[in-house]
């Protein structure tokens, strides 16, 4: 007993392709990158118009990365600001220029993290479909 023959999609056709070293390079190369299948990637983009799942990760990783940084410098602002305010608090001398700094810190974090959800929403959804 084996497995359940498919009764549509099975795959019978096979294609013959050679490859220069370089080419063959970049498929390697493209396939530690996508950590996907040599077929697959070569299937995904012979036959799919949209090119979703293929895409620049170093770039993706990068943008990511920028964006983690910000996220951790403005985070940084925020604690040190709220550290100051708290000092400035038990002195009972909190100015109103500091609070609207502190709030101008927040929005900025808010906008930056709604950003970074923004584009990971993306990425899944190019995964996803």
């Amino acid at each position: 007993m084996g497995r359940p023959l498919k009764a549509e999609g099975k795959r019978v056709r096979k294609v013959d392709v050679r490859f220069s070293e370089a080419e063959f390079a970049k498929i390697i190369a493209l396939e530690n990158l996508l950590r996907l299948r040599r077929t697959d990637i070569i299937r995904k983009r012979l036959l799919e118009t949209d090119l979703k799942l293929v895409f620049d990760a170093r770039a993706v990783l990068s943008s990511l990365d920028q964006m983690g940084l910000e996220l951790s410098r403005s985070g940084n602002n925020i604690n040190q600001l709220a550290r100051y305010a708290n000092i400035l608090i038990k002195q009972r001398i909190l100015s109103a220029v500091l609070f609207d700094r502190y709030l101008k810190e927040l929005e900025k974090h808010l906008f930056q993290m709604k950003s970074l959800q923004r584009d990971i929403r993306k990425i899944i959804r190019m995964l996803g479909s």
